[in-house]
């Protein structure tokens, strides 16, 4: 399952997934991504549940976030009930801020302060994008530049 939120100012982008294993031998891997700028909020939601008798299920969770300035937030909530000791279940949360080293590198490269954001958040975006059809993946990327358009100032 693939999930992802991006808030701008005055927004609160809550998103999420939930997967129940009710049979032997399943595997699920939920991948959320979210992206926060000028107060935004997001908040990643997940149920992960194992039933008894799905032996030797393997449930994957994993919640990234980037925070593009100081008035942003970001909230991760997962829920994860186990009930086969047979299971393998694994939840990793990340939140990162972009650094001023970046933006630093990338304009010593020649872009501006905007296209080096841009360019940052699609490849944070990259691992979410590369799992969707190439039509989808064009049209979700010009949608992320047109939200970081402004971004900066």
């Amino acid at each position: 399952v693939l999930s992802v939120a991006y808030a701008g100012e005055g927004q609160h982008q809550d998103a999420g997934a939930k997967m129940v294993h009710a049979a032997p031998d399943t595997t699920s891997r939920i991948t959320n991504k979210s992206v926060s700028k000028n107060g935004g909020r997001t908040t990643y939601r997940g149920l992960a549940k194992v039933l008894p008798g799905a032996h030797n299920a393997k449930v994957n969770v994993v919640c990234d976030a980037l925070i593009l300035d100081d008035r942003s937030a970001s909230d991760t909530i997962p829920y994860i009930e186990i009930e086969e000791d047979t299971a393998t279940v694994a939840h990793e949360a990340t939140v990162g801020k972009i650094g001023e080293e970046q933006l630093f590198y990338l304009m010593s490269r020649g872009l501006d302060e905007a296209e080096a954001l841009s360019m940052i958040v699609l490849g944070f975006m990259e691992p979410f994008t590369r799992e969707l059809p190439m039509e989808y993946a064009v049209e979700l990327n010009r949608l992320i530049q047109m939200e970081m358009e402004g971004s900066v100032g």
